[in-house]
């Protein structure tokens, strides 16, 4: 295998937004730094950032695609964080102490028939990821590449809100790790399952609209996943450049 890591990507606000990043610090038992540290629960949720809920407690992409459309940027050192999307000026934040700030800067892509955004929401475990685990989304570009080969077009990646994306492999050899320890940089990782998707991958990152029906493009594969779920089992730093290895 001669597999390269190429891109790390964050979220810090589930589903509001993502952050380029050149390297990282993991550690054991946790996301991403600040992947999905926050998140905005609907006004028919109780979660309270206590424990893990599942995604159906927050504002997210398969009920409101134009979410998908913003970006962020997360400034470490003051906690602020500044959203940016096309349809509206920019906002920065505390998301610990101004989360009203950005339920009234999201209203309107919510849609009127799902429940809306009601507060901001920090975990105070780990991040809020699909799985129960607290994992980081190991991403492969050739299996993408065969996405879009079956689509004829090129889809974002952003699409798949992945952690880190790698080239070097085959298309779809990530589902071939299960249960097996990856050396990413200083740190290893434990693949624990496949990444099962949902009507947000259908949603276009730049433009906020449904516009691709990805999910009938993985039909044709015979599944529906794309990506694989890890956990840190050794922590340390990663870089964009840094080699994968099967250990």
């Amino acid at each position: 295998m001669n597999a390269t890591l190429r891109e790390i990507w964050r979220f810090p606000i589930k589903s509001h937004g993502r952050e380029s990043l050149a390297s990282a610090s993991l550690t054991v038992g946790q996301c991403l730094p600040y992947d999905r540290e926050w998140a905005v629960a609907h006004e028919a949720s109780e979660a309270d950032g206590r424990t893990w809920v599942p995604c159906a407690n927050f504002s997210r992409g398969s009920k409101a695609p134009a979410l998908a459309a913003i970006t962020s940027h997360l400034d470490e050192t003051t906690g602020q964080i500044t959203l940016s999307h096309p349809d509206r000026a920019d906002l920065t934040f505390d998301p610990d102490r101004e989360g009203d700030k950005l339920i009234a800067w999201s209203k309107g892509l919510v849609p009127e028939s799902r429940a809306q955004s009601a507060r901001v929401i920090r975990g105070r475990q780990h991040g809020f990821s699909d799985s129960d685990f607290p994992s980081i989304t190991l991403c492969n570009r050739a299996s993408h590449s065969a996405i879009e080969e079956k689509l004829g077009q090129p889809i974002s990646i952003h699409r798949w809100r992945g952690n880190l994306w790698f080239d070097g492999l085959s298309p779809w050899e990530e589902f071939d790790w299960m249960d097996r320890d990856l050396r990413i940089g200083a740190a290893i990782l434990r693949v624990r399952e496949r990444t099962d998707r949902c009507m947000a991958t259908h949603n276009n990152p730049d433009t906020g609209l449904r516009d691709v029906n990805t999910l009938s493009v993985l039909d044709r594969f015979g599944h529906r996943d794309f990506s694989v779920r890890a956990e840190v089992i050794k922590a340390g730093a990663i870089t964009v450049g840094d080699k994968l290895e099967l250990i």
